[in-house]
Order: structure tokens, then sequence, then C-alpha cells
């Protein structure tokens, strides 16, 4: 008698205890594993499952992702290790997007593609969250691209300027420079207001372990979030990584700011996609990539924008990078990021390999925004340099033939060699606008005619240093003409700066 009370009390009390909840009741979709193979699971079942939204494996408590929904099975790309998935493993839905938590929270830390941290600062103290798929803002909602991005390296601030909301691809084969173009840019933000978030698809961890040291020991790691989808990481995580960087610097152009975002690299994305797609029976296309390829980043770079003031003016700058193979632009992936992008910043091998730092190819290189988002006194200095230096590597080519040349074309090849050897860079040491303005104005004038060319660097690093101990006012008064005030230098900004180039000549190296 006294068990059956027990079993009765025991009984009334979970009823009882069952009437107090108040949390509701859930709708789950319940699905099978029949199938598990290189990082894609086929499900049976997930009836109501809802394109990219998160499942869950309950067993292993890994998750994935609904990525094709097919008649009677859903192909879902594993976010963890899939070799720890069976055959006839239960999976369930969420009823969650895939998502990504967002905030400044994250600035300064190292995170997965799912926002959670690599490095050892601890947990991410956010409650925001974004979807990291999401249309992209529209005509309407958009403002004219005007607004520098200053990247600190003069071949690229005086001949290809980036302005904050446009999209610049950086492409060239491996080994030339493009990640070295991408942190000095971090770099030069120091107390710009602009926030970097450095997207890193397929690398390996020690590169982004040295890659967070540099923007550490710079300075720079105070303004970026580092976004890592290792080398071993699945497809599905590589695949995830540019959407979630995207996803973390719309919320800061939302809010009002401006956002950086670099993609390094599509390359490795567009082969995380071809993996997944082909293991799923998506047919293959050219190069044996899918149809969608090109929507797979046209959907993802049409989201950087500069937005109007109605909508809190914020900003969105995407720089992805594209390895090619042999100097190939005409290949596949990157003919279809070059269509997408305002202009690209094209990287040569020969030029890196002949000391010409950083690599940049003047007659391929372009910036779609051009002028609009140059300071107007880096306008009025570099006006004509990209038109010299394409003149010079042609004269210099025809040089070599050994023909007589005449005084003007020898004049312009001497020229134009200095004023190569000027827009030659050390990585990690971006230089300030009025420096970029005082030494353009310097080669462009003949200043430095008579220097020969392998004094012409020493001759630069002596002249900033001359400048800034002699003449601080009129450093300041160029920085804060073009760049606070964003109006022309006038003249007699110039005749001071000839007058103080005179005097610098005078103990200058030859």
């Amino acid at each position: 008698m006294a068990i059956a009370d027990e079993i009765t009390r025991v009984i009334r009390d979970r009823i009882q205890s069952y009437e107090g909840r108040t949390t509701e009741a859930a709708m789950v979709s319940v699905g099978t594993v029949i199938e598990v193979a290189d990082g894609i699971a086929r499900v049976y079942g997930l009836s109501g499952v809802r394109y990219l939204e998160l499942v869950e494996f309950p067993r292993t408590g890994m998750m994935g992702l609904a990525f094709n929904l097919e008649e009677d099975s859903v192909s879902v790309p594993v976010l963890g290790d899939f070799t720890l998935l069976h055959e006839d493993d239960e999976v369930r839905t969420t009823g969650r997007i895939i998502e990504v938590p967002v905030g400044d929270a994250l600035i300064g830390r190292v995170v997965n593609p799912l926002g959670q941290p690599l490095d050892d600062g601890g947990p991410i103290n956010t409650t925001r969250t974004r979807p990291v798929e999401r249309v992209a803002p529209g005509v309407i909602t958009r403002h004219p691209v005007n607004t520098p991005v200053q990247t600190g390296i003069k071949a690229i601030d005086a001949l290809i300027p980036i302005g904050r909301g446009q999209r610049e691809l950086i492409i060239g084969d491996r080994q030339t420079g493009k990640t070295a173009v991408a942190l000095d840019t971090i770099i030069n933000q120091k107390g710009k207001n602009l926030t970097c978030i450095y997207v890193s698809i397929g690398q390996k961890n020690f590169q982004i372990a040295r890659i967070r040291e540099t923007l550490r020991q710079h300075g720079a790691l105070e303004h970026t979030i580092i976004v890592h989808a290792g080398a071993e990481d699945p497809a599905p995580l590589k695949y995830l990584a540019p959407y979630a960087g995207c996803a973390m610097g719309e919320e800061i152009m939302e809010s009002g700011r401006d956002a950086l975002v670099i993609y390094d690299d599509l390359s490795k994305h567009a082969d995380a996609y071809r993996n997944m797609s082909l293991i799923i029976r998506r047919p293959p296309g050219r190069e044996a990539y899918p149809g969608d390829v090109f929507y797979l980043h046209s959907r993802l770079l049409e989201r950087a924008a500069r937005l109007n003031d109605n909508y809190g003016g914020g900003s969105l700058t995407a720089l992805p990078i594209i390895e090619t193979k042999a100097n190939d632009v005409s290949a596949y992936i990157p003919t279809n990021v070059i269509s997408i992008t305002d202009g690209q910043i094209f990287l040569e091998t020969d030029l890196f390999n002949a000391g010409i730092r950083p690599a940049l190819n003047v007659g391929i290189s372009v910036s779609r925004v051009g002028g609009a988002a140059q300071t107007a006194g880096m306008k009025q200095v570099a006006g004509t340099l990209r038109l010299d230096l394409a003149q010079f590597r042609d004269l210099a080519a025809f040089a070599q033939f050994g023909s007589d040349l005449d005084a003007a074309t020898k004049r312009k090849i001497e020229r134009g060699r200095r004023q190569q050897e000027i827009m030659k860079q050390k990585q990690y040491e971006p230089m300030s606008v009025e420096h970029q303005i005082m030494i353009i104005h310097a080669a462009s004038t003949g200043k430095l005619d008579n220097v020969a060319v392998d004094k012409v660097q020493e001759w630069e690093k002596q002249f900033h240093s001359f400048m800034d101990a002699n003449y601080p006012e009129l450093v300041a008064t160029i920085r804060e003409t073009t760049v606070t005030e964003r109006k022309k230098l006038p003249k007699e900004v110039f005749e001071q700066l000839d007058a103080a180039i005179v005097e610098y000549q005078k103990t200058a190296p030859r």
C-alpha cells in the first residue's frame, strides 16, 4: 500500500509541475541520416525544413545547414567533423535560419564562421545576431561613392583610389603581395574610424596566427575582426566564412559607421562551393563549377554599399582577393569577379620578381570610381602620373633594342625610372596622404631628375624627415586642406613646398 501511495505521489507531483510550466510546445521536423560523404549528409524526412535553416544532430551535438531541398531528401552540409555521423542518426530542425553574432564585442577577436572564438579571449559577450544571407541595399538607399579609403600605399592611393562603399578586386598569382596590400590597408586605418573585417578562407592556422600578431604589433587589432575558416576545416565552413564577415560588416554599416571587409580569397571560396555542389550532384558547368557560381559572389559583393543620410550614412567597402594561375585573368572565376566589382588591382609576377613592390600593373589595374574617391590634393599632383608611368614602360621596352633616342625621350625615360622608384614601398609601412602628395609632386616636377636611381628611396626617406622637422606647419596645412577640409591645395602651398625642396636638395643624397 505504501508503494502505491508513493507512486501516486510522484505522479501527482509530476502532473502539478507539468501544469506549472510556461514553456510552449514547439513543432520540429525529424529526419534520418541515410548517407554521409565528404562533409555532406543526405537526410530523409525534414519535410518542414527551410532553405539555409540550421538543423541539429542530437547524438553528436553538431549542426548542419539545409542546403539542397529535394523531393524525398535534404542535402545537409555538416558544420563540423562529419566522420562522427552515422547512418540512421536522428536529425532535427531548429527553426533558425543560419545567423552569426555581430557587434563591437567581436572587434579584436579571431572567430570562426559561426562567430565562435578561436583565440584565448574568452566568450564573446554579444546578444545581437544577423542572418548570413541578406538582400543587398537597393538603389534608393545608396549614396554615391565619394569618400576615400586611404590604403597608405602610394601606388594605389595615387593611381587606383578606393572609395568607401566600393568593391575593388585584388588579383594576381600566388606570392605577388595580395595579402600584403590588404594588411597594409588595415594597418593604415588606425585612428580613421574604419572598422576592418579580415576573412580568411582556406589558409593555414599558423598563417592567421602570424597575421594576428602583425596586426597587434602595429596597433591595428583594436579595430579589426578576423573571421577564419582554416585549410583543414570542412567545405561548408569555408562557404559560410565570407557571408559571416559581410554580416558583421553590415551591422557596422547600418549603425552609421564605416567598415572594410577583405575576402582572402574568393578562389578558395568558389572551390569549396564547387566541392559541396558536386557532392550533392548539382550539374557541373565550365571548369566543373556549377552554373550559379556567379550568383555565389554577386550576392555577396553587392552587399557592399554606402548608404545615404536617410539610412544612417554608413558604408561597407569590399576588397575581394582572387588568385590567378600564370597571370590568366581570363579564367572563369577571375572574369566573374572582375565583372561584379568596380575595378581591379592587378599584381604581376614579373614586376614582383623585378623588385617593384607593390607589383602593380598600371595598364590592367583600374578603379571605376576613380577621382571621385580621391582627395583633391592627390588629384592635383597625380593627375598625369598613370600616363607618365605607362609611357615610361613602353619607351623603356623600346629602348632595350638599342635604338638611338632623342633627348626628350631620354628625359622621359629617366624621369619615369625615378617615378617608378618612388612607387616602391616596403610592407607594413603605410604612408600618410600629406607625405604621398609631397614626394609625388617632387618626382613629377623633376626635382629628382639629378638624383641617382639607386639613391631615390634614401632621398625620399630623408626628405620626409626633413619636412617633418623643419616645415611641420606646411605638412599640417597639406593634411588639413586636402583630408579634413577636402579642398584643393592653393598655389601658395606648392610654392612653399618647392622652396622647401630646394633647401633640402643642398644636403640631400645624390
